[in-house]
């Protein structure tokens, strides 16, 4: 097995009960990974992390495969990493590549897996993450001032030194790499993303609301967004 697709769904979370199972369009929010997933033929095998037996259900009822994740690997402040490690530790047969799809990040381009797994195979990277340029301008307040990060006091947004966010729609990363607990290495590719769907990254009712909106925009809209 070359390319497996990891998709890591804690239960219990607390900002949001519930967040890995809530309906988005009637659709379980981690359902939309998995569909992603299964739209390409390179992932040889689709996982999930869990610790939570309705998570577990609802995967399996997908037809995908499902690896129980040990509580002590399921706290709020254990990284993704250790649960992408503990499936490699868990299955039985070689893997080369590992997708990571967020279903806190259930929307993303249609083409935009295939666009970047085909950059990360040819141009041999060790890991790839999606990024998305930032207009906005920036400062910290200190003493009750603020004093401005990327841009000049009048300066219009456009003309902004181009600085880029992490957005979570996806990483791909050599497993080796991830059996040393490392998701995005020292030389990691940033494929950039220009799409609406690059704001969407659910932890609050608000994330949520604003990623049901433009669900249902994308489904009436003849641009898809």
């Amino acid at each position: 097995m070359k390319t497996i697709a990891i998709i890591p769904a804690r239960g219990k979370s607390k900002r949001l009960p519930n967040k890995n199972t809530k309906l988005l369009g009637g659709v379980p929010l981690l359902i939309h990974s998995i569909n992603y997933a299964k739209q390409h033929n390179f992932i040889d095998a689709i996982y999930v992390s869990t610790n939570d037996e309705n998570i577990r259900k609802i995967a399996l009822n997908c037809g995908v495969q499902v690896i129980d994740r040990p509580e002590g690997l399921s706290g709020d402040l254990e990284p993704t990493v250790s649960a992408l490690k503990h499936v490699l530790e868990s299955i039985d047969c070689d893997v080369e590549n590992v997708v990571l799809l967020q279903p806190t990040n259930p929307l993303r381009p249609k083409d935009l897996l295939k666009d970047a797994f085909q950059t990360f195979v040819e141009k041999d990277f060790d890991s790839l993450f999606t990024v998305t340029r930032s207009y906005e301008k920036l400062g910290k307040i200190e003493n009750s001032c603020f004093k401005s990060f990327n841009y000049a006091i009048g300066q219009r947004s456009q003309d902004l030194e181009p600085l880029y966010y992490e957005n979570g729609l996806l990483y791909i990363t050599k497993a080796k790499h991830i059996l040393k607990n490392v998701i995005i290495t020292e030389k990691a590719y940033p494929f950039e993303v220009d799409h609406v769907f690059a704001k969407v990254d659910i932890d609050t009712q608000e994330d949520f609301d604003y990623a049901e909106f433009l669900f249902h925009k994308s489904r009436t809209s003849s641009s898809g967004l």
